[in-house]
């Protein structure tokens, strides 16, 4: 199930006969397609200037962005510097987010089963196959669970939402780590694939029993039922903005080469144990000076304006110094011709 978000359908042409800025054209991540679309709603609304954004996945972004076939890519898993060099990329954040497991269980409200990394791993090994599996009981006394098969929900596609979770399942499961690892596409032990964070939240949605992961935005929007995770400091936070930026406190982005920075089981009582970055992917020498600057241009709006937006979504807008860090790397990386494309005021 791809989602296309289309803001703009083409350049219009103004009374005086100049043609306005191109509209820009990106793919990749479904993690932030919701912010994404607001933001390009709303700068559309004040410069003109659209977005055509396809929400198809972090795997999908890449191979678009390292084909030209956009102006940006975008992923939820950030490239190492290594990769970004031999390819001649260059990656920022955008906005901070949480993976949260969904769940299709009768009788059990959002928030109401807690799950460890280690049983959630186990869930995903299909080794703990029944709702009232006595490991999950014991941690959730008081909860009358139903005698039900686990249906396991995980993405189909290449995605920057499996990489988080799969990095953070490898991280407390080491059985997973060894049998499947971490990574943006992994050989799922069992399960049912969806695409995108929609289709996962679709399939849960309609299939009794079922877990799955999404970007809390989509278990929000599509009021999903969720279970809390316990995080490193042995506490079951809730998955908000607020625990979402707990777990980026401590976030160095200074000491992160290539802006390569993974925010999976921070300390902190209050931290959300699966908390992420989304990252844009750019070339550092731009063929179309103008297009690159567009992009840069509608990223630095954002920064500006965005950050209501994100918040209202439950996305986590980036510290103003980060901001600041960043529209300094633009002016030193993004080039064309050996000049900056867009050097923010």
């Amino acid at each position: 199930m791809f989602k296309t978000i289309a803001v703009a359908l083409g350049a219009a042409v103004l009374a005086g006969g100049a043609v306005q800025a191109a509209d820009l054209s990106g793919a990749g991540a479904t993690f932030p397609a919701p912010v994404y679309a607001k933001w390009a709603e709303t700068y559309k609304a004040q410069t003109g200037v659209g977005l055509n954004y396809q929400a198809i996945g972090s795997g999908g972004g890449i191979k678009q962005i390292t084909a030209k076939t956009v102006d940006f890519g975008a992923s939820d898993k950030p490239l190492k510097p290594e990769q970004l060099n031999q390819a001649g990329l260059y990656q920022f954040p955008t906005v901070i987010g949480g993976v949260v497991p969904i769940m299709n269980v009768p009788g059990i409200q959002p928030g109401q089963i807690r799950l460890t990394g280690e049983l959630l791993g186990d869930i995903y090994l299909g080794k703990v196959a029944k709702w009232n599996d006595a490991r999950i009981v014991n941690l959730n006394k008081g909860v009358k669970l139903p005698n039900l098969p686990i249906t396991v929900v995980h993405r189909s596609d290449g995605s920057g939402t499996s990489f988080l979770f799969t990095s953070y399942l490898a991280m407390k499961n080491p059985e997973w780590q060894s049998k499947v690892g971490a990574s943006d596409s992994v050989q799922w032990p069992t399960g049912l694939g969806g695409k995108g964070n929609d289709g996962v939240s679709a399939f849960v949605k309609q299939t009794v029993g079922s877990i799955g992961y999404v970007e809390y935005a989509y278990a929000k929007q599509n009021r999903e039922t969720y279970a809390l995770v316990q995080n490193k400091a042995g506490q079951f936070p809730a998955p908000t903005a607020a625990d979402f930026a707990a777990a980026a406190a401590g976030a160095d982005w200074t000491k992160a080469p290539g802006n390569y920075l993974l925010l999976l089981d921070q300390p902190g009582a209050k931290s959300w144990p699966i908390t992420g970055a989304t990252f844009i992917l750019v070339y550092k020498e731009q063929s179309n000076a103008a297009a690159g600057q567009g992009v840069l241009k509608f990223f630095d709006w954002a920064y500006k304006n965005g950050d209501a937006a994100a918040g209202a979504l439950d996305y986590v807008p980036l510290p103003a110094q980060v901001k600041t860090l960043i529209r300094k790397q633009w002016a030193a990386n993004i080039k064309s011709g050996g000049k900056p494309v867009y050097v923010s005021k």
